[in-house]
């Protein structure tokens, strides 16, 4: 994780003065949040803003037949994350973000208050290289991005365990992690190669 921090560090240190978007990307259970929490402890004034709280609600998605791929490109509020983006280029007042409850599965609104005296906003998600479906106007927003890589069996396993430990029976567990979360991974990491770093964690 030192390198993904380092690495990250040196491309910050490169940009343009004023508000620093920086966008942690990768499959589900890459590992990005570890980064992007490992990545504000080292900077001054940082906030996460993960992704994760633009999922659509679970009543949305049930009324769109989505919910059987929760967590596929169209189950999120794309618009609503590039106006918080775009919001956070050149912030005039207060930006409110909403953040994910990962027991109930479901976003909560204007859970995250970001100030405009914030010098840097991480962003974590794994659609934020995504060229169409509306993604493609998220990238120019940010300022650099790196690609967290991880061992697919390990990253499997990690998903297996995550979704036993908010709920999910065992072989319901190994059915979404190897099911939905499988084939957007493939989709996600099919976008490495615009990230500006490609991180191999292990």
């Amino acid at each position: 994780m030192g390198t993904a921090v380092g690495a990250v560090l040196a491309s910050i240190d490169e940009l343009a003065t004023g508000h620093r978007l920086i966008g942690i990307v990768g499959a589900p259970g890459a590992g990005k949040s570890t980064v992007a929490a490992a990545l504000a402890s080292r900077l001054d004034s940082a906030v996460v803003l993960p992704m994760d709280g633009f999922h659509l609600p679970q009543q949305r998605l049930v009324e769109l037949g989505r919910r059987d791929r929760m967590g596929a490109p169209d189950t999120f509020d794309v618009d609503g994350f590039v106006r918080v983006l775009a919001a956070l280029r050149a912030p005039a007042a207060t930006v409110l973000a909403p953040t994910f409850d990962r027991e109930r599965e479901e976003p909560v609104p204007d859970a995250i208050a970001i100030r405009p005296d914030v010098q840097h906003v991480i962003v974590e998600g794994n659609y934020l290289l995504l060229g169409h479906s509306g993604w493609e106007r998220v990238a120019p927003l940010l300022d650099v991005t790196v690609f967290i890589e991880l061992e697919r069996g390990i990253r499997q396993q990690r998903l297996i365990d995550r979704h036993v430990r908010f709920g999910k029976s065992l072989e319901d567990a190994r059915g979404w992690a190897l099911g939905t979360d499988e084939r957007n991974a493939v989709l996600i990491e099919a976008t490495a190669s615009r990230a500006d770093h490609v991180l191999r964690v292990d």
